[in-house]
């Protein structure tokens, strides 16, 4: 027999405290969701949403780690419960799943050689220097540089932060892209280079600002709701900013926009 939950809004949050484990998709991203070197389950979006879930009635949480293009597919085809690897909220992906709101906000900015020798401070100076332009594999920062005249074809994509850092170092680009936070962590172990001030990408002509969160099936609005009522009695309470602060998160990170800004 068909009961009101099976058709409105899901009811994977019964199923999953019936379970007493909820499946977390990851993406093995530092800091965003990985498995430490104890073999552990942690960074920001799983330590959170073992609280959330804790908070739900849901005792466990359990990785199943993925590539990050496959997270969206893996989610819709039931494969984890939740996507918890700090995803971006964007239109695109807002047309395929849905989202809290988010729980951190992000700024971009550039590791360079120590005293930027080239002054670069943002996607407009980098077009104007002609400065060799380095970014991470799928980042969103590609298509910041792009908009703001880069061209697509002269771009080093590099695997990650750490190689960024090294492409640096060794002079095969000027300046690295990337969250202000995997840039700011990564220099840390570097005496050649160092980070910007971060700095709001211009997208469609305005100033831009990242925010990432947990994806749900678009069906499963009930979960998604139960998620949201319990992460923002964590923002009010300060409790977010805790969690997160290990994983190199500030107070600059914590964020008020919502899942339906970001959608557009």
């Amino acid at each position: 027999m068909a009961t009101a939950s099976d058709t409105e809004g899901g009811e994977l949050l019964e199923r999953l405290r019936a379970q007493g484990v909820a499946r977390l998709g990851i993406a093995g991203e530092i800091p965003f969701g990985y498995i430490d070197r104890n073999g552990e389950l942690t960074g920001e979006a799983p330590e959170l949403a073992r609280v959330i879930f804790k908070r739900l009635g849901v005792d466990r949480v359990q990785p199943v780690p993925t590539e990050f293009g496959s997270l969206i597919p893996g989610l819709n085809s039931q494969q984890f419960d939740i996507v918890a690897a700090g995803m971006y909220i964007n239109p695109e992906r807002c047309e395929q799943v849905i989202f809290s709101d988010p729980d951190y906000q992000m700024l971009d900015s550039f590791i360079v050689r120590k005293g930027n020798p080239l002054g670069l401070r943002n996607y407009k100076d980098v077009v104007e220097k002609k400065a060799k332009f380095a970014t991470g594999t799928g980042y969103a920062e590609i298509a910041y540089a792009v908009e703001a005249g880069y061209e697509r074809g002269d771009i080093l994509i590099v695997p990650d932060q750490v190689a960024g850092l090294n492409a640096v170092e060794t002079g095969r680009a000027d300046v690295f892209a990337g969250t202000a936070l995997t840039t700011r962590e990564v220099v840390k172990k570097s005496n050649k280079a160092e980070v910007t001030e971060p700095f709001k990408p211009i997208v469609g002509g305005k100033p831009h600002v990242d925010g990432g969160a947990f994806a749900f099936r678009p069906s499963e609005t009930n979960l998604r709701d139960a998620f949201n009522r319990e992460l923002h009695k964590l923002k009010d309470s300060g409790e977010l900013l805790r969690i997160l602060k290990p994983f190199g998160f500030t107070e600059n990170e914590m964020t008020d926009m919502t899942a339906k800004e970001l959608c557009g």
